[in-house]
Protein backbone atom coordinates (compact mmCIF):
# COMPACT_ATOMS: atom_id res chain seq x y z
CA UNK A 1 0.00 0.00 0.00
CA UNK A 2 2.91 2.27 1.15
CA UNK A 3 4.50 1.75 -2.65
CA UNK A 4 1.19 2.23 -4.37
CA UNK A 5 0.85 5.64 -2.65
CA UNK A 6 3.90 6.81 -3.39
CA UNK A 7 3.64 5.76 -7.02
CA UNK A 8 -0.11 7.76 -6.62
CA UNK A 9 1.74 11.11 -5.11
CA UNK A 10 4.66 10.84 -7.57
CA UNK A 11 1.88 11.58 -10.82
CA UNK A 12 0.51 13.91 -8.17
CA UNK A 13 3.89 15.77 -8.41
CA UNK A 14 3.85 15.77 -12.28
CA UNK A 15 0.41 16.72 -12.97
CA UNK A 16 0.71 19.87 -10.44
CA UNK A 17 4.05 20.59 -12.66
CA UNK A 18 2.16 20.61 -15.80
CA UNK A 19 -0.50 22.33 -14.78
CA UNK A 20 0.60 25.06 -13.24
CA UNK A 21 3.04 25.60 -16.21
CA UNK A 22 -0.08 25.85 -18.33
CA UNK A 23 -1.73 27.84 -16.12
CA UNK A 24 -3.23 31.53 -17.76
CA UNK A 25 -3.35 34.74 -15.89
CA UNK A 26 -6.30 35.39 -14.34
CA UNK A 27 -8.74 37.50 -16.98
CA UNK A 28 -12.57 39.03 -17.33
CA UNK A 29 -15.21 36.47 -18.52
CA UNK A 30 -18.00 38.04 -20.78
CA UNK A 31 -21.22 37.76 -20.73
CA UNK A 32 -24.19 38.68 -22.79
CA UNK A 33 -27.20 40.11 -21.07
CA UNK A 34 -30.25 41.17 -21.14
CA UNK A 35 -32.07 43.49 -18.75
CA UNK A 36 -35.84 42.62 -17.92
CA UNK A 37 -38.47 43.28 -15.92
CA UNK A 38 -41.62 41.30 -14.89
CA UNK A 39 -42.46 37.55 -14.71
CA UNK A 40 -42.34 36.54 -18.30
CA UNK A 41 -39.96 33.73 -19.42
CA UNK A 42 -39.09 31.94 -22.60
CA UNK A 43 -37.43 28.66 -24.24
CA UNK A 44 -33.93 28.66 -24.06
CA UNK A 45 -31.00 26.47 -24.48
CA UNK A 46 -27.25 26.43 -22.72
CA UNK A 47 -24.19 24.97 -24.45
CA UNK A 48 -22.96 22.07 -22.23
CA UNK A 49 -19.55 19.98 -22.67
CA UNK A 50 -19.76 16.91 -20.70
CA UNK A 51 -16.87 16.95 -18.06
CA UNK A 52 -16.88 13.08 -17.81
CA UNK A 53 -19.60 10.13 -18.97
CA UNK A 54 -23.13 10.51 -17.80
CA UNK A 55 -26.38 8.99 -18.35
CA UNK A 56 -28.63 11.04 -20.30
CA UNK A 57 -30.89 11.25 -17.05
CA UNK A 58 -28.00 12.16 -15.07
CA UNK A 59 -27.63 14.99 -17.50
CA UNK A 60 -31.26 15.63 -17.72
CA UNK A 61 -31.31 15.89 -13.65
CA UNK A 62 -28.16 18.26 -13.28
CA UNK A 63 -29.85 20.55 -15.13
CA UNK A 64 -33.35 19.76 -13.78
CA UNK A 65 -34.86 18.86 -17.66
CA UNK A 66 -36.60 16.38 -18.73
CA UNK A 67 -34.50 13.35 -20.39
CA UNK A 68 -36.27 13.23 -23.31
CA UNK A 69 -36.16 16.73 -24.07
CA UNK A 70 -33.12 16.63 -23.55
CA UNK A 71 -32.53 14.07 -26.45
CA UNK A 72 -35.19 15.77 -28.58
CA UNK A 73 -33.06 19.10 -28.26
CA UNK A 74 -29.99 17.28 -29.99
CA UNK A 75 -31.82 15.01 -32.40
CA UNK A 76 -31.08 11.75 -30.43
CA UNK A 77 -33.88 8.85 -30.50
CA UNK A 78 -35.79 9.93 -28.02
CA UNK A 79 -38.02 7.07 -28.10
CA UNK A 80 -35.70 4.21 -28.21
CA UNK A 81 -36.03 1.82 -24.98
CA UNK A 82 -33.87 2.60 -22.01
CA UNK A 83 -32.96 6.06 -23.99
CA UNK A 84 -32.68 8.09 -21.00
CA UNK A 85 -30.00 5.17 -19.19
CA UNK A 86 -27.77 5.31 -22.31
CA UNK A 87 -24.33 6.84 -21.91
CA UNK A 88 -22.92 9.59 -23.30
CA UNK A 89 -18.97 10.20 -23.44
CA UNK A 90 -17.20 12.92 -21.84
CA UNK A 91 -16.15 15.99 -24.08
CA UNK A 92 -19.90 15.49 -25.83
CA UNK A 93 -21.19 18.72 -26.72
CA UNK A 94 -24.99 18.76 -26.32
CA UNK A 95 -27.65 21.26 -26.09
CA UNK A 96 -29.70 21.75 -23.01
CA UNK A 97 -33.11 23.24 -23.22
CA UNK A 98 -34.41 25.17 -20.29
CA UNK A 99 -36.35 28.59 -19.14
CA UNK A 100 -35.00 31.68 -19.43
CA UNK A 101 -36.45 34.08 -16.46
CA UNK A 102 -36.62 37.60 -15.46
CA UNK A 103 -34.54 37.65 -12.14
CA UNK A 104 -32.95 40.70 -10.59
CA UNK A 105 -33.68 42.35 -13.40
CA UNK A 106 -32.14 40.22 -15.56
CA UNK A 107 -32.44 37.33 -17.71
CA UNK A 108 -31.30 34.12 -16.39
CA UNK A 109 -32.02 30.31 -15.85
CA UNK A 110 -32.35 30.14 -11.81
CA UNK A 111 -34.27 26.86 -11.55
CA UNK A 112 -30.45 24.72 -10.98
CA UNK A 113 -30.17 23.61 -7.39
CA UNK A 114 -26.89 21.38 -7.01
CA UNK A 115 -25.51 19.19 -3.68
CA UNK A 116 -22.34 19.66 -3.28
CA UNK A 117 -20.39 16.51 -2.77
CA UNK A 118 -17.18 15.61 -1.37
CA UNK A 119 -14.10 17.53 -2.23
CA UNK A 120 -16.24 20.54 -4.28
CA UNK A 121 -15.44 24.13 -4.29
CA UNK A 122 -17.12 26.61 -5.67
CA UNK A 123 -14.35 27.01 -8.44
CA UNK A 124 -14.65 23.19 -9.58
CA UNK A 125 -18.56 23.48 -9.77
CA UNK A 126 -18.38 26.70 -11.92
CA UNK A 127 -15.48 25.52 -14.37
CA UNK A 128 -16.06 21.56 -14.50
CA UNK A 129 -19.43 20.06 -13.34
CA UNK A 130 -21.06 23.33 -15.29
CA UNK A 131 -18.23 23.96 -17.47
CA UNK A 132 -17.73 27.74 -17.19
CA UNK A 133 -21.68 28.08 -17.91
CA UNK A 134 -21.86 30.02 -14.43
CA UNK A 135 -18.62 31.68 -12.68
CA UNK A 136 -17.89 31.23 -8.70
CA UNK A 137 -18.52 34.29 -8.40
CA UNK A 138 -22.04 34.04 -9.69
CA UNK A 139 -22.64 31.39 -7.41
CA UNK A 140 -21.66 32.87 -4.43
CA UNK A 141 -23.65 36.22 -4.89
CA UNK A 142 -26.70 34.05 -6.05
CA UNK A 143 -26.29 31.87 -2.69
CA UNK A 144 -25.70 34.74 -0.74
CA UNK A 145 -22.08 33.18 0.82
CA UNK A 146 -19.62 35.02 2.80
CA UNK A 147 -16.82 36.66 -0.06
CA UNK A 148 -14.63 33.52 0.48
CA UNK A 149 -11.94 31.70 -1.19
CA UNK A 150 -12.93 29.75 -4.51
CA UNK A 151 -10.88 26.81 -3.65
CA UNK A 152 -12.09 26.23 -0.28
CA UNK A 153 -14.11 22.88 -0.13
CA UNK A 154 -17.93 23.20 0.17
CA UNK A 155 -19.90 20.99 2.75
CA UNK A 156 -20.71 18.01 1.06
CA UNK A 157 -24.63 17.96 0.74
CA UNK A 158 -24.96 22.30 0.75
CA UNK A 159 -27.55 23.10 -1.78
CA UNK A 160 -26.36 25.88 -4.23
CA UNK A 161 -28.79 28.06 -7.09
CA UNK A 162 -26.90 27.91 -9.88
CA UNK A 163 -27.71 30.95 -12.37
CA UNK A 164 -27.34 30.22 -15.58
CA UNK A 165 -27.13 32.61 -18.71
CA UNK A 166 -30.07 32.69 -21.74
CA UNK A 167 -31.36 35.66 -23.33
CA UNK A 168 -34.90 35.67 -24.69
CA UNK A 169 -35.17 38.94 -26.98
CA UNK A 170 -38.51 38.24 -27.24
CA UNK A 171 -37.50 34.58 -28.98
CA UNK A 172 -36.40 36.59 -32.76
CA UNK A 173 -33.83 37.82 -34.91
CA UNK A 174 -34.07 40.00 -37.80
CA UNK A 175 -38.32 39.98 -37.31
CA UNK A 176 -38.22 36.12 -37.81
CA UNK A 177 -38.43 33.65 -35.04
CA UNK A 178 -34.98 32.82 -33.32
CA UNK A 179 -34.01 30.75 -30.38
CA UNK A 180 -31.29 31.17 -28.14
CA UNK A 181 -28.07 29.29 -27.59
CA UNK A 182 -25.58 30.12 -24.76
CA UNK A 183 -22.11 29.63 -25.91
CA UNK A 184 -19.05 29.08 -23.72
CA UNK A 185 -15.97 29.69 -25.47
CA UNK A 186 -13.54 27.10 -26.32
CA UNK A 187 -9.47 27.55 -26.40
CA UNK A 188 -8.99 28.12 -29.84
CA UNK A 189 -12.07 29.47 -31.03
CA UNK A 190 -12.62 32.41 -33.12
CA UNK A 191 -15.97 34.12 -33.78
CA UNK A 192 -15.57 33.61 -37.23
CA UNK A 193 -15.60 29.92 -36.76
CA UNK A 194 -18.43 29.85 -34.45
CA UNK A 195 -20.32 32.16 -36.90
CA UNK A 196 -20.04 29.88 -39.77
CA UNK A 197 -20.50 26.79 -37.14
CA UNK A 198 -23.43 27.73 -36.57
CA UNK A 199 -24.82 29.07 -40.29
CA UNK A 200 -24.92 32.59 -39.35
CA UNK A 201 -22.68 36.01 -39.78
CA UNK A 202 -19.82 37.38 -37.74
CA UNK A 203 -22.02 40.74 -37.83
CA UNK A 204 -24.91 38.90 -36.94
CA UNK A 205 -23.29 37.94 -33.67
CA UNK A 206 -21.67 41.24 -33.12
CA UNK A 207 -24.92 42.79 -33.14
CA UNK A 208 -26.73 40.06 -30.98
CA UNK A 209 -23.98 40.25 -27.81
CA UNK A 210 -22.90 44.31 -28.71
CA UNK A 211 -19.30 43.73 -29.62
CA UNK A 212 -17.60 46.29 -30.23
CA UNK A 213 -15.43 44.07 -32.47
CA UNK A 214 -14.58 39.98 -33.36
CA UNK A 215 -12.98 38.96 -30.70
CA UNK A 216 -14.18 36.73 -27.88
CA UNK A 217 -11.84 35.20 -24.95
CA UNK A 218 -11.85 31.41 -23.77
CA UNK A 219 -14.26 31.52 -20.83
CA UNK A 220 -16.65 33.92 -22.83
CA UNK A 221 -20.37 33.27 -22.92
CA UNK A 222 -22.04 33.90 -26.40
CA UNK A 223 -25.90 34.58 -27.14
CA UNK A 224 -25.91 32.34 -30.61
CA UNK A 225 -29.39 32.94 -32.06
CA UNK A 226 -30.84 29.90 -33.87
CA UNK A 227 -33.73 30.10 -36.68
CA UNK A 228 -36.72 28.34 -35.69
CA UNK A 229 -40.54 27.28 -36.14
CA UNK A 230 -42.75 29.40 -33.70
CA UNK A 231 -46.39 28.60 -32.66
CA UNK A 232 -49.18 30.40 -32.54
CA UNK A 233 -51.15 28.56 -29.44
CA UNK A 234 -53.54 30.54 -26.81
CA UNK A 235 -51.89 31.58 -23.98
CA UNK A 236 -54.55 29.32 -22.05
CA UNK A 237 -52.24 26.44 -23.27
CA UNK A 238 -49.42 25.09 -20.90
CA UNK A 239 -47.36 25.43 -24.08
CA UNK A 240 -48.10 28.64 -25.48
CA UNK A 241 -45.36 30.59 -26.85
CA UNK A 242 -43.91 27.29 -27.81
CA UNK A 243 -40.49 27.60 -30.48
CA UNK A 244 -38.03 24.76 -32.02
CA UNK A 245 -35.20 25.45 -33.20
CA UNK A 246 -34.89 24.61 -37.00
CA UNK A 247 -33.58 21.10 -37.08
CA UNK A 248 -34.43 19.86 -33.67
CA UNK A 249 -37.96 18.29 -32.04
CA UNK A 250 -39.87 19.43 -28.77
CA UNK A 251 -41.93 17.45 -26.68
CA UNK A 252 -45.09 18.92 -25.14
CA UNK A 253 -48.44 17.71 -24.10
CA UNK A 254 -46.89 15.50 -21.42
CA UNK A 255 -44.76 14.07 -23.76
CA UNK A 256 -47.68 13.19 -25.82
CA UNK A 257 -46.87 15.30 -29.10
CA UNK A 258 -43.82 15.96 -31.12
CA UNK A 259 -43.39 18.98 -32.61
CA UNK A 260 -40.16 19.47 -35.67
CA UNK A 261 -38.59 22.00 -37.16
CA UNK A 262 -37.04 21.23 -40.64
CA UNK A 263 -35.50 23.89 -42.92
CA UNK A 264 -38.90 23.39 -44.99
CA UNK A 265 -40.66 24.33 -41.70
CA UNK A 266 -39.41 27.39 -41.32
CA UNK A 267 -41.26 30.48 -41.30
CA UNK A 268 -41.19 32.10 -44.85
CA UNK A 269 -44.12 34.68 -44.41
CA UNK A 270 -41.80 37.36 -44.89
CA UNK A 271 -41.25 35.84 -48.54
CA UNK A 272 -45.27 36.12 -49.19
CA UNK A 273 -45.14 39.94 -48.05
CA UNK A 274 -41.84 40.64 -50.03
CA UNK A 275 -42.36 38.63 -53.11
CA UNK A 276 -46.19 38.66 -53.22
CA UNK A 277 -46.51 34.82 -53.03
CA UNK A 278 -49.61 33.00 -52.55
CA UNK A 279 -50.09 31.98 -49.34
CA UNK A 280 -50.92 28.23 -50.11
CA UNK A 281 -48.17 28.00 -51.53
CA UNK A 282 -46.28 28.18 -48.38
CA UNK A 283 -48.60 25.67 -47.25
CA UNK A 284 -45.49 23.49 -45.98
CA UNK A 285 -43.62 26.31 -44.29
CA UNK A 286 -45.74 28.23 -41.79
CA UNK A 287 -45.90 26.71 -38.92
CA UNK A 288 -44.32 23.79 -36.44
CA UNK A 289 -45.25 20.09 -37.82
CA UNK A 290 -46.24 18.19 -34.99
CA UNK A 291 -47.74 14.40 -34.73
CA UNK A 292 -48.60 12.24 -31.49
CA UNK A 293 -45.23 11.23 -29.59
CA UNK A 294 -46.59 7.80 -27.70
CA UNK A 295 -44.20 8.54 -25.11
CA UNK A 296 -47.07 8.68 -22.53
CA UNK A 297 -48.65 5.37 -21.70
CA UNK A 298 -52.15 7.40 -21.75
CA UNK A 299 -52.81 10.68 -23.80
CA UNK A 300 -55.78 12.58 -24.56
CA UNK A 301 -57.63 11.76 -28.31
CA UNK A 302 -55.78 13.42 -30.78
CA UNK A 303 -58.50 13.23 -33.58
CA UNK A 304 -59.65 16.64 -35.26
CA UNK A 305 -62.97 17.37 -34.30
CA UNK A 306 -65.79 16.33 -36.40
CA UNK A 307 -63.53 14.40 -38.40
CA UNK A 308 -62.02 11.12 -38.67
CA UNK A 309 -58.67 12.76 -39.20
CA UNK A 310 -55.58 12.26 -36.26
CA UNK A 311 -53.10 14.98 -35.72
CA UNK A 312 -50.45 14.89 -38.29
CA UNK A 313 -52.78 13.17 -40.70
CA UNK A 314 -52.72 14.93 -44.32
CA UNK A 315 -54.63 13.72 -46.79
CA UNK A 316 -54.88 14.98 -50.90
CA UNK A 317 -56.94 14.66 -53.64
CA UNK A 318 -56.43 15.61 -57.07
CA UNK A 319 -59.07 17.34 -59.32
CA UNK A 320 -58.46 19.04 -62.32
CA UNK A 321 -58.22 22.52 -60.70
CA UNK A 322 -55.15 20.93 -58.64
CA UNK A 323 -54.82 19.36 -55.25
CA UNK A 324 -57.49 19.72 -52.22
CA UNK A 325 -55.31 18.90 -49.26
CA UNK A 326 -56.66 18.53 -45.72
CA UNK A 327 -54.79 18.20 -42.62
CA UNK A 328 -55.38 17.80 -38.82
CA UNK A 329 -52.82 20.38 -37.11
CA UNK A 330 -51.79 20.60 -33.09
CA UNK A 331 -53.43 23.84 -31.51
CA UNK A 332 -51.76 23.73 -28.25
CA UNK A 333 -52.72 21.49 -24.67
CA UNK A 334 -55.43 23.54 -22.73
CA UNK A 335 -56.45 21.99 -19.35
CA UNK A 336 -55.17 18.70 -20.12
CA UNK A 337 -57.00 18.42 -23.70
CA UNK A 338 -54.81 18.34 -26.64
CA UNK A 339 -56.46 21.09 -29.21
CA UNK A 340 -56.79 20.10 -33.00
CA UNK A 341 -58.14 22.34 -36.12
CA UNK A 342 -58.80 20.55 -39.45
CA UNK A 343 -57.71 22.37 -42.15
CA UNK A 344 -58.79 22.77 -45.93
CA UNK A 345 -57.69 24.17 -49.24
CA UNK A 346 -56.43 23.69 -52.96
CA UNK A 347 -52.93 23.90 -54.03
CA UNK A 348 -51.83 23.90 -57.32
CA UNK A 349 -50.42 20.42 -56.63
CA UNK A 350 -50.45 17.82 -53.87
CA UNK A 351 -47.45 18.20 -51.73
CA UNK A 352 -44.95 14.85 -51.43
CA UNK A 353 -43.58 13.63 -48.09
CA UNK A 354 -43.28 15.23 -45.15
CA UNK A 355 -39.37 15.55 -44.45
CA UNK A 356 -38.00 15.34 -40.75
CA UNK A 357 -35.16 15.91 -38.96
CA UNK A 358 -32.72 12.81 -38.59
CA UNK A 359 -32.75 11.06 -35.28
CA UNK A 360 -29.49 9.44 -34.74
CA UNK A 361 -28.47 6.98 -31.92
CA UNK A 362 -26.87 8.66 -28.95
CA UNK A 363 -23.33 8.83 -29.56
CA UNK A 364 -20.66 6.57 -27.70
CA UNK A 365 -17.14 8.60 -28.58
CA UNK A 366 -16.44 11.56 -29.49
CA UNK A 367 -14.88 12.81 -32.65
CA UNK A 368 -11.92 15.23 -31.83
CA UNK A 369 -10.47 15.65 -34.69
CA UNK A 370 -12.86 18.81 -35.31
CA UNK A 371 -14.30 21.59 -33.30
CA UNK A 372 -17.20 21.43 -35.13
CA UNK A 373 -19.66 19.59 -37.51
CA UNK A 374 -21.89 20.85 -39.89
CA UNK A 375 -25.28 22.08 -38.19
CA UNK A 376 -28.02 19.24 -38.38
CA UNK A 377 -28.69 18.80 -42.39
CA UNK A 378 -31.49 20.27 -44.42
CA UNK A 379 -33.36 18.26 -46.07
CA UNK A 380 -34.85 19.73 -49.18
CA UNK A 381 -37.33 22.24 -49.37
CA UNK A 382 -39.95 20.27 -47.18
CA UNK A 383 -44.09 19.79 -47.84
CA UNK A 384 -46.78 18.80 -46.09
CA UNK A 385 -47.92 15.25 -45.96
CA UNK A 386 -46.78 11.75 -44.89
CA UNK A 387 -46.45 9.83 -41.99
CA UNK A 388 -44.23 10.63 -38.87
CA UNK A 389 -41.97 7.33 -38.22
CA UNK A 390 -42.05 6.62 -34.68
CA UNK A 391 -38.99 7.29 -32.25
CA UNK A 392 -37.30 3.80 -31.78
CA UNK A 393 -39.30 2.13 -34.89
CA UNK A 394 -37.44 0.07 -37.18
CA UNK A 395 -38.66 2.68 -40.47
CA UNK A 396 -37.55 5.90 -38.53
CA UNK A 397 -34.33 7.45 -39.67
CA UNK A 398 -31.76 6.72 -37.01
CA UNK A 399 -28.62 6.51 -37.92
CA UNK A 400 -25.40 5.36 -35.57
CA UNK A 401 -22.03 6.14 -35.21
CA UNK A 402 -19.68 8.17 -32.96
CA UNK A 403 -19.49 11.81 -33.55
CA UNK A 404 -20.04 15.71 -31.69
CA UNK A 405 -23.24 16.84 -31.81
CA UNK A 406 -23.82 19.48 -34.50
CA UNK A 407 -24.84 22.88 -32.57
CA UNK A 408 -27.97 24.02 -35.07
CA UNK A 409 -27.83 27.27 -36.92
CA UNK A 410 -28.80 31.31 -38.17
CA UNK A 411 -29.43 35.19 -37.75
CA UNK A 412 -28.82 39.58 -36.81
CA UNK A 413 -30.98 40.83 -33.97
CA UNK A 414 -31.41 42.92 -31.25
CA UNK A 415 -28.12 44.00 -29.21
CA UNK A 416 -27.76 42.77 -24.97
CA UNK A 417 -25.30 44.43 -22.85
CA UNK A 418 -21.97 42.82 -21.70
CA UNK A 419 -21.22 42.31 -17.88
CA UNK A 420 -17.74 41.47 -16.58
CA UNK A 421 -17.09 38.70 -14.07
CA UNK A 422 -13.92 37.19 -13.34
CA UNK A 423 -12.56 33.98 -15.35
CA UNK A 424 -11.04 31.72 -12.90
CA UNK A 425 -7.99 29.91 -13.73
CA UNK A 426 -9.20 26.51 -15.29
CA UNK A 427 -6.39 24.57 -15.17
CA UNK A 428 -5.50 25.75 -11.32
CA UNK A 429 -8.93 24.42 -10.47
CA UNK A 430 -8.85 21.22 -12.11
CA UNK A 431 -5.47 20.77 -9.84
CA UNK A 432 -7.55 21.58 -7.31
CA UNK A 433 -9.90 19.21 -8.23
CA UNK A 434 -7.51 16.37 -8.84
CA UNK A 435 -5.69 17.12 -5.47
CA UNK A 436 -8.92 17.10 -3.41
CA UNK A 437 -9.66 13.73 -4.41
CA UNK A 438 -5.92 12.22 -4.23
CA UNK A 439 -6.33 13.25 -0.50
CA UNK A 440 -9.94 11.78 0.09
CA UNK A 441 -8.35 8.40 -1.49
CA UNK A 442 -4.73 8.60 0.14
CA UNK A 443 -7.57 8.60 3.59
CA UNK A 444 -9.29 5.55 2.91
Amino acid sequence: MAELRGFVMAVAAVVLVAVVSLAPRAAEAKTTIEPCSGSDSCQALLGYTLYADMKVSEVAALFAADPAALLAANTLDFGAPGAAHRILPMGLFVRVPTRCSCADGVRKSVSVRYAARPADTLATVADVVFAGLASADQIRNENGLASTDPDAPLDAGQKLVIPLPCVCFNSSDNNLPAMYLSYVVQVGDTVPAIAASYETTVTDVMNVNAMGSPVAAPGDILAIPLPACASAFPKSASDHGLIVANGTYALTAGNCVQCSCGPGSLNCSFITAKFNFEPFSLFSVVSLYCTPASLSGSCPSMQCPNSNVMLGNVSTHPTGAGCNVSSCSYGGFVNGTITTSLSAGLQPRCPGPHQFPALTDPPTTVNHDSTYLPPLSAPGPAEAGGVMPEPGSASSPVQGGSFTLPKVSTANGPAGSVSEAPLMDKPHHILSFFVSCLVFYLQL
